[in-house]
């Protein structure tokens, strides 16, 4: 596994045990009359960074759900093209999530929207989700060119 690949996991890992944690802090701090302030905020933070990342290294790797009832039963030739249109669909897929993302972030950049309670710049977190499916993209046509493992 390559170092990047390792440096993606580690920090989807982070943010996932930061979620983690910030829940735990916030439903016991609520229990015991002391409120962790701007605890959602927070939470969709690191979940935007686990999600997105956990999604970039699941397509790099192959990982996502697949049936085969119907691939499983084609030669190699068969197979080598649906694994080429497999990516290629996956690719105008997220390029189809990308463009309406892209579409709000732009209507709303100067809106300089930020979370509620923390100030959290919702731009930064657009941006972030919008370079996360556009390197998807990016691998799934590079998978869709080259041939999947």
């Amino acid at each position: 596994m390559s170092v990047v690949r390792k440096a993606i996991i580690l920090i989807g890992g982070i943010a996932l045990l930061g979620a983690t944690a910030t829940d735990t802090v916030a439903v016991i701090g609520r229990h015991i009359g002391l409120p962790l302030r701007g605890s959602i905020e927070l939470v969709q933070l690191f979940v935007l960074i686990a999600g997105s990342l956990a999604l970039l290294v699941a397509t790099a790797e192959q990982a996502h759900a697949k049936v085969h009832m119907v691939v499983d039963r084609m030669g190699d030739a068969g197979k080598a093209v649906m694994a080429r249109l497999s990516g290629m669909l996956g690719a105008v897929f997220f390029a189809g999530l990308l463009a309406g993302s892209l579409w709000l972030m732009a209507d709303l950049w100067n809106g300089h929207e930020q979370s509620e309670l923390l100030g959290i710049s919702w731009r930064l977190m657009r941006l972030f989700a919008n370079l996360a499916l556009l390197t998807t993209i990016a691998v799934l046509l590079n998978q869709a060119v080259r041939g999947r493992k």
